[in-house]
This record gives C-alpha cells, structure tokens and sequence, in this order.
C-alpha cells in the first residue's frame, strides 16, 4: 500500500517576479520583524473594547476583556485576527531601521517579502510596503515556511539570507534549505524577553543595524 501523497507547495519563479537568480537573495518575514505587528494588532483590538497584555510569545492568549483573568476564547481571537488583517493591517507601526536595512542590502542583493498574512491582506500589506519605501517582490505562505523557501534556494546560483521572528519557520527552513543563513529577529521589545531562541542554530539579533551587518556578512 503506497504512502498517502503530501501536498506541495506552489513555487514562484523568481525571473517572473523580476529577481535575478546569479544575484545574492535576502528573504525577510513582515511581523515583528518590518513591522510592529503586536502594538498594531493591540490598537486594534482597544478599539473593540478589548485587551491585549503582552504577557506570552503568544497571539490569541494575550486577549482580554477588560477586568477578566481568563484570555478571550481562540476561536473568537481567530476571528479578531482575521478582521485586523482585513481592516486595519495597514495602520501597523514600522519597526526601527528595517527599510533602511534592506535599502543598503539591495545593494548587492535581492529583496523578497515572504510572510504568513492572510490571502485578504495582500492588497494592505503591499500598500504598506510600499508606503515605507520597500516595493520589493511580495509573497503570502501558509504553514512552515521551510519548503517555499527551499524552492525559492533551488533557484539561486548564489548565498541566500532568511529573516523571521518565529523559531518553527527558522527551524523549517533548517531543515528543508539548511544551507541558507538563518536570523532571528524580534522587533517589538515588549516580546524580546518572552521569545524562544535557539542562538546555537539561528542567529539572533534583534537591532536591524547590527542585523544588516550580519546579513551582509553571511551573503560574502
């Protein structure tokens, strides 16, 4: 009996976004690493009367209403998430230094966003993108980011750098592209303390002038 078929991940070609396969390619997540995702989700849910405490590495179990001890139900904090993305995603503080990071690493290699948003957001967060100055190839992805990424590689003729805030799309990416150089990166200081890291397997660094410095380091 053969073994069930696992899906498989669509993967773009990066000549038709416009990326140039014999150069350097650095791949940089959007949440709390460009942006400011908590403070901009936080925002959001006051304004639904709600609160939102900074107390885990988490997203749903920081939801409150006001007064109570037990965080708001998943199911309605998916719902709150949904809404933000398709709302008010656009209003979401930057984080400090990211688009003159990349601006100096475009230099000498190419910029791809690849985040985890929501299909309704692309339109917002592409607006957003390009009002901070960093119009550069924008992807959506579902899932652990390891095997997009990994096509993405298959394609490049040069060394790649990955940038992400969560441990299991680092550690995805160890694991179906380790040759990539991978960083760990937490914008919002709130959420620093409180992040896991594994700095023996991915590179963290949480300032984007000394990351810039690190990126451009492992690109050569």
């Amino acid at each position: 009996m053969s073994e069930p078929l696992k899906p498989t991940v669509e993967i773009p070609i990066l000549t038709n976004m416009g990326v140039d396969p014999a150069r350097r390619l650095v791949i940089v997540d959007v949440d709390e690493v460009l942006g400011l995702f908590m403070q901009g989700f936080g925002r959001f849910l006051e304004d639904q009367g709600l609160e939102f405490r900074v107390e885990k590495f988490a997203l749903f179990q920081n939801i409150y209403k006001p007064g109570e001890t037990t965080h708001l139900d998943i199911a309605e904090g998916r719902l709150l998430y949904d809404d933000f993305f398709r709302e008010a995603c656009a209003d979401m503080p930057l984080a400090p230094g990211g688009p003159e990071a990349l601006r100096a690493l475009a230099e000498r290699a190419s910029i791809v966003i690849l985040t985890n948003a929501p299909g309704q957001a692309r339109e917002a967060r592409a607006r957003w993108l390009v009002r901070h100055g960093m119009d550069y190839p924008l992807l959506l992805n579902t899932g652990p980011k390891g095997p997009l990424v990994a096509g993405l590689a298959a394609q490049v003729a040069a060394p790649i750098a990955f940038v992400d805030d969560l441990l299991p799309n680092l550690d995805s990416v160890a694991e179906h592209a380790p040759a990539v150089a991978r960083f760990q990166m937490v914008a919002d200081e709130r959420l620093r303390p409180l992040a896991p890291a594994k700095p023996d397997l991915h590179t963290r660094i949480d300032d984007w002038g000394a990351l810039r410095l690190a990126i451009e380091a492992a690109l050569g």
